[in-house]
């Protein structure tokens, strides 16, 4: 096994472990099980996101929880102002997105980001496109998903 897989086994298992730990707040007596899970999520982890390419910037992704904050706030106070109007003020509508990041979990962060936030909701994640579905196509749901593009592209960062 590469020094960069045991790593990333070290790594992940450390964080699936502290996980459990917090999910358990601390007992000990869940750790049969705990044990079980986390080998279980660690192999799952290392099998859907092998080690490799692409790593986070530490910068990048608390620039992105930021962004990800500060648009489900301003997202969800449109949602309110939009109940406050009625339906009738609202213009449902399906979007389609051509997707710029590469493929695997940086597309999937995207649409499960874009599907948190309020208002929007993925629907069909293509090779090329994203479909949304929107309660508003009137708002710059565009433009926010090419800074949410942005923000996910500026956290990655590729190596050797």
């Amino acid at each position: 096994m590469r020094s960069e897989t045991w790593r990333a086994l070290v790594l992940r298992g450390v964080a699936f472990m502290l996980l459990w730990w917090v999910l358990v707040e601390g007992r000990h007596d869940g750790w049969a099980l705990g044990a079980l899970a986390v080998v279980a999520a660690t192999w799952t982890s290392l099998t859907l996101a092998p080690p490799g390419r692409r790593r986070i910037r530490p910068a990048g992704l608390l620039a992105f929880l930021g962004f990800f904050l500060w648009s489900s706030i301003r997202g969800g106070m449109q949602v309110a102002a939009m109940a406050m109007r009625g339906r009738r003020a609202l213009r449902p509508g399906l979007i389609e997105l051509a997707v710029r990041l590469p493929p695997g979990w940086p597309r999937i962060l995207l649409v499960n980001t874009l599907t948190l936030m309020p208002g929007t909701l993925g629907v069909e994640l293509s090779r090329k496109t994203l479909r949304l579905h929107v309660l508003d196509e009137r708002l710059p749901v565009v433009a926010e998903a090419r800074a949410l593009e942005a923000a996910i592209a500026r956290m990655l960062r590729r190596t050797g």
